[in-house]
């Protein structure tokens, strides 16, 4: 993996510097997640297209999770997740939020034990019975 962390260097794309820092898993996804205005740059939706650069400030909303990151190099190629981890800083208030996030959904889930095993014969018949109930 080719890390430019020159400032003079050239402008990568949003798409591409996204798959290389590990944010998607494919270079379509990251496209994706750009058209739908999932990514900004500096406050401002973008292109998938649009260049990226050092210094830039990106807001990434990925599964339920937002991050707030600093770009610290560029990279063209998806390297190894310890390299990736080198192309940006997330900011302390957004790793706050995603822990108080991630701390909330697991108290919602408090109440909620899953079942031990699959139903069984009588089970599903029952459970076949009940869904006709929400056709009234």
């Amino acid at each position: 993996m080719r890390v430019e962390s020159d400032p003079a260097s050239t402008a990568i794309r949003l798409d591409v510097w996204l798959w290389a820092a590990r944010f998607f898993k494919t270079r379509a996804l990251a496209k994706q997640a750009v058209e739908r205005g999932h990514i900004e740059i500096d406050g401002q939706a973008r292109k998938p297209a649009a260049s990226v650069r050092i210094g830039a400030s990106l807001r990434i909303e990925r599964a339920g999770e937002r991050h707030d990151v600093l770009v610290l190099a560029l990279a063209a190629q998806r390297g190894s997740a310890s390299a990736a981890q080198m192309l940006y800083r997330e900011t302390d208030n957004s790793r706050a939020a995603r822990e108080a996030a991630r701390a909330q959904r697991k108290a919602e889930m408090t109440g909620y034990r899953p079942p031990s095993g699959k139903p069984d014969k009588r089970a599903r018949r029952l459970i076949r019975a009940l869904g006709d109930i929400d056709a009234l």
